[in-house]
């Protein structure tokens, strides 16, 4: 299974949720089932780490990011299992660069899968990157409560893979 995290960037929280994700596979036993991947929609990161205050807050917490940014191509929506966006602008964006129905039906917005916010109806992961540093603790928190929700989510179907 191949899950692809997108944001405007792919700097602060696209990295941050492959991160976490990746993390979660990991204490699970899982991480030989899953790939997991992040890009952005946007291309001005290219090439570059991820934000330092992002790599901070995860490091807190004992969660590594260590991806490089690349944009989004419409193969990536192809070559996925799942796509999640971090905001509705994001999923706009991968719906309109989908290639056929079949990739544009693999995007999903991230926080989907948090039932938290689906009670809220704040189903946007905000981008902290022009905030100061507090806002990535709080991204960092919504990201761990929606990945912990898609992990539950894909159980079934990983469980299935081990048959």
């Amino acid at each position: 299974m191949r899950l692809l995290f997108v944001c405007l960037g792919n700097i602060c929280r696209s990295p941050t949720a492959e991160g976490v994700m990746a993390d979660l596979l990991e204490r699970e036993g899982l991480a030989d089932r899953v790939t997991v991947d992040s890009v952005g929609t946007g291309d001005w990161h290219v090439g570059g780490p991820p934000d330092e205050r992002a790599v901070a807050a995860a490091a807190r917490r004992g969660i590594a990011l260590t991806s490089i940014a690349r944009q989004v191509t419409p193969q990536d929506l192809e070559d996925a299992d799942l796509v999640l966006a971090m905001d509705e602008r994001n999923r706009r964006d991968l719906l309109a660069l989908a290639p056929t129905d079949a990739a544009g039906a693999k995007v999903r917005l991230l926080r989907e899968f948090d039932p938290a916010a689906v009670g809220t109806g704040q189903l946007d992961v905000p981008d902290p990157y022009l905030g100061d540093g507090d806002g990535f603790a709080a991204v960092l928190e919504q990201i761990q409560a929606a990945c912990a929700g898609l992990l539950e989510d894909l159980r079934p179907a990983l469980a299935d893979e081990r048959r």
